[in-house]
């Protein structure tokens, strides 16, 4: 027995035109989608439960296919600064929070942006110093490679003038060799583990609120790396089993695997485990972001001569870590922002083939050349980009890269020309988890609230384009584009459904378009005014 779709349009993205009536699902699997009168003839006697779409239209589930999930519910957990205009604005938004915590104990704040700020000034520790010298204060960059502290963190982490530059990591110092407090990449690690250890009651609370908060933007499932952070990498993977129960919750998720904690991951678990939650390919950083200037790139910094970024692993070192994926078997995930980051990444991964039938996965991928983008064409790799980075970096990052690089740079549309397979996600929490603002700025590729043609709008995508990323993309990065991403015959019935079709919209009216449904194996996780 099964149930019928209908009572609105539904578009498969089995090619942009195509709009059925209906869909009938039985047993977790799409059986027929067509014309309402010829499903109704055809499934007569199987139907057991009929759902009106009410005028919506159904999409194939929306998949954020890189983020943080347990970070995204943190950062809607935590004191979040991220939108924070101004060093004085942040000064008294925690100075507003320091007053609730006893003395000695960590504040930690999530996500400052100084190009937001009059000058782009970071903040330093004499800027956290004014808000306490009686706790010790965190503040992560909202790129989170990149963090500053306060002196007593300094002093509480041993950490002076004469503390040695951690591998691939930073420590910002001033002109007589002090630290400055911004620490960046490794060079946060020193502190980190100085802050104190969450217990899993708060991992499975962040988790849990992330997980709503997916299922109420429409996703159906993530791609998510989080098990390095929390202390305990297997008590992490087991936080996510006791949320995404498979009964309470449905949520398709695929988790990528630090290389710091794989070989006891894929020792002790398999990918049979759990049927929501799989075990993906295994996460290696090789550099770090533009905005604080740790992307690795092949030339220095237009802005600043003095340097290329910052490599997390040399050659050998990224080589050897992908040998260690391979003898588990498995692909690797590799963030790679700047250009000699994505050179070193072809290298080993030429060097190191995955296994036939296997992709590895390339992240971010914003500074790209020509020579490079020919060899990815030759390799079984998906690049897992992030549109909602061109609204978010333009117009400072011209400073960064100078107009020649940017030809190659943020070049999703190029990529897609090139037949380079793309995946689309929203990296949370570093940037907003809506799914429509990456679509948004994939299309547009400016920010909502501006008037203009587009930063290099040569690079826009189509509606459709945009959207398959967020669908068949984010099923081709895990292998798995037969099953996932289109409503079709033998797919699984995963949807997200929508009040309104943005193909009869602008792109800022998508905006305001609304998620009527989440719908997950068949089962309603998300319905507009439902109760909680």
């Amino acid at each position: 027995m099964g149930t019928l779709w209908y009572g609105g349009r539904i578009r498969t993205l089995c090619s942009e035109e195509d709009v059925q009536e209906a869909v009938f699902v039985e047993e977790g699997h799409i059986v027929s989608v067509g014309r309402l009168a010829d499903l109704k003839l055809k499934h007569e006697g199987t139907i057991s439960e009929e759902i009106n779409l009410q005028g919506a239209v159904m999409y194939p589930g929306f998949v954020d296919s890189h983020l943080h999930m347990i970070g995204h519910g943190e950062k809607l957990l935590k004191l979040d600064v991220s939108d924070v205009t101004s060093i004085t604005r942040l000064s008294g938004i925690l100075k507003k929070a320091i007053k609730e915590l006893p003395p000695g104990q960590w504040l930690v704040a999530e996500g400052f942006n100084e190009n937001l700020y009059d000058q782009q000034l970071v903040p330093d520790k004499y800027v956290l110093d004014s808000v306490s010298l009686h706790h010790p204060i965190i503040v992560s960059r909202v790129c989170r490679h990149a963090s500053v502290i306060n002196t007593y963190a300094l002093q509480l982490a041993g950490i002076d003038k004469h503390t040695p530059e951690p591998a691939g990591g930073i420590i910002v110092r001033d002109e007589h060799g002090a630290p400055t407090g911004y620490l960046h990449d490794q060079a946060q690690e020193l502190v980190k583990k100085y802050l104190p250890e969450q217990d899993f009651t708060y991992v499975e609370k962040a988790l849990s609120t992330a997980v709503n908060d997916l299922l109420k933007k429409g996703y159906t499932g993530g791609h998510s790396e989080d098990l390095n952070y929390y202390g305990d990498a297997e008590a992490t993977l087991k936080a996510f089993y006791n949320v995404i129960d498979g009964i309470h919750c449905k949520f398709r998720t695929n988790l990528l695997i630090h290389h710091e904690v794989a070989s006891g991951i894929l020792s002790n678990y398999h990918q049979t485990d759990h049927p929501y939650v799989e075990l993906g390919a295994v996460k290696i950083f090789a550099d770090g972001a533009l905005g604080g200037r740790t992307a690795l790139l092949s030339k220095p910094y237009d802005d600043d001569p003095s340097t290329c970024g910052v490599g997390i692993h040399t050659k050998a070192e990224l080589e050897e870590l992908i040998k260690e994926a391979r003898a588990f078997f498995r692909p690797v995930a590799i963030h790679v922002i700047g250009d000699k980051a994505l050179e070193m990444a072809i290298e080993a991964i030429e060097a190191y083939p995955p296994e036939v039938g296997q992709r590895d996965r390339l992240i971010h991928l914003q500074v790209t050349r020509e020579d490079l983008i020919a060899r990815l064409q030759q390799l079984p790799v998906v690049l897992d980009i992030q549109p909602r980075f061109v609204a978010s970096d333009f117009p400072w990052v011209e400073k960064r890269l100078g107009k020649k690089r940017l030809e190659t740079s943020f070049a999703w549309k190029t990529l897609i020309d090139k037949g380079l397979m793309c995946a689309g996600g929203s990296d949370a929490p570093i940037e907003p988890i809506d799914p429509m603002l990456g679509i948004h700025a994939a299309v547009t590729r400016r920010k909502p609230e501006e008037e203009h043609a587009g930063y290099n709008p040569h690079e826009k995508l189509s509606l459709y384009e945009a959207l398959t990323l967020f669908t068949t993309g984010s099923a081709k990065a895990i292998g798995k584009e037969n099953v996932y991403g289109k409503i079709a015959k033998g797919y699984k019935p995963d949807f997200t459904i929508l009040t309104e079709d943005l193909f009869d919209l602008s792109p800022d009216e998508w905006l305001n378009v609304k998620v009527a449904k989440t719908v997950v194996d068949n089962t309603i996780m998300y319905a507009l005014n439902q109760k909680s």
